[in-house]
């Protein structure tokens, strides 16, 4: 491959000039290729090497593969369920088809619509009335009120991230120290090993009476920023999200190898340092991989604790249209899913972003 040293020394022509134009867009391309198909976009990687200029033939089989193929697959799908949803019968009708389903997208988002205008409303409302009041002398009277109005989709799934956020801190600030030590100490590995084998099973709907309980006994002050409901849900993700982290990072950490130990000995290494220079970066890869599980499980684990906790999320909305029993809810549980697992998917995207950008390994 020619480069721009090649060309030193007498003038370029036209043709070389486009030469090493389409040599630094495919270097800036292949420098892509990494972070493109962290976040689920390799497929675009062909493309772009085409609209470089790259042979077309090489690049069709990976666009082919990477984006024809699974716009088949889903497309499929949508012509199976099409055709065999009406032919399930339940209580509350006809399983809706795809049709049905993308209908009550466009409801969800006139509600929101309506939501929102009825909220400006309010705040015009209020802000009006507060202001006459100034005007006649009675600023002791004015009044602040927040709109009370029941919380819509949009807002539902922002609070379900801010829950599953929330318990996925909790459970990385508990994990990955716990993981370190037991990597780094057989004593503490065989102290703790018999615990984490006996809770790590543990189903989450187990685990929300105790949670609802000690959550009742103890935050007895709740603020708004976090209710009980939510603090309920985000330690019951907490409590099942955080083994996957624990038991990666403490085999990423007992994987490293021994010649890095043996050197922080040598310079006399504090423990602090030992840990940050050595121990962490050697284990990064392994941490990532259990941080992407956790928080997998951590947002499957979340529905069922919104439910229970009647966090308002997701889990919740579900369990209301349920409640429900209209002609549409069915509909609107099945958007409730195919929202959870894009959902699932972003998030699972966004951690393998940051896994290629603080390790060296690959993802897909």
């Amino acid at each position: 491959m020619s480069t721009a040293s090649d060309f030193m020394g007498h003038e370029l022509s036209e043709q070389e000039r486009r030469t090493l134009q389409r040599e630094k867009r495919m270097l800036r391309i292949t420098r892509a290729t990494g972070p493109l198909t962290a976040v689920g976009l390799g497929w675009a990687v062909p493309i772009l090497k085409i609209a470089a200029g790259d042979d077309p033939r090489s690049n069709l089989k990976g666009v082919w593969q990477g984006l024809f193929v699974p716009l088949i697959g889903i497309v499929g799908f949508l012509a199976v369920w099409a055709a065999l949803a009406p032919q399930v019968q339940t209580s509350l009708g006809t399983v809706p088809g795809p049709g049905a389903v993308w209908q009550q997208v466009g409801s969800l988002y006139a509600d929101y619509r309506r939501v929102e205008a009825d909220k400006t409303a309010f705040y015009e409302r209020q802000d009006e009335r507060n202001q006459k009041l100034v005007e006649a002398g009675h600023a002791d009277r004015v009044k602040v009120r927040d709109y009370t109005g029941a919380p819509t989709y949009p807002e539902q799934i922002l609070t379900s991230l801010e829950t599953v956020f929330l318990g996925f801190l909790l459970a990385t600030i508990i994990a990955v120290p716990v993981g370190i030590a037991c990597g780094l100490s057989k004593t503490v590995n065989g102290a703790l090993n018999p615990l984490i084998q006996v809770f790590k099973p543990v189903s989450p709907l187990a685990w929300l009476p105790i949670v609802t309980m000690i959550v009742s006994a103890l935050y007895v002050n709740a603020s708004e920023a976090f209710p009980k409901s939510m603090v309920v849900s985000a330690i019951t993700v907490t409590l099942c999200s955080l083994w996957p982290t624990l038991i990666n990072t403490a085999l990423g950490v007992a994987s490293i190898d021994k010649d890095l130990v043996n050197v922080g000995r040598v310079l006399q290494l504090s423990t602090a340092k030992t840990i940050t220079k050595l121990v962490l970066p050697s284990a990064m890869p392994l941490i990532f991989t259990g941080l992407r599980l956790s928080l997998g499980v951590g947002w499957m684990v979340l529905i069922a604790a919104e439910m229970l906790a009647q966090n308002p999320g997701l889990g919740k909305f579900v369990w209301d249209e349920f409640q429900n029993g209209s002609s549409d809810s069915l509909a609107r549980i099945i958007v409730a899913v195919i929202t959870i697992g894009i959902v699932g998917f972003a998030l699972d995207r966004i951690m393998a972003a940051l896994q290629a950008a603080f390790t060296f390994s690959s993802t897909r």
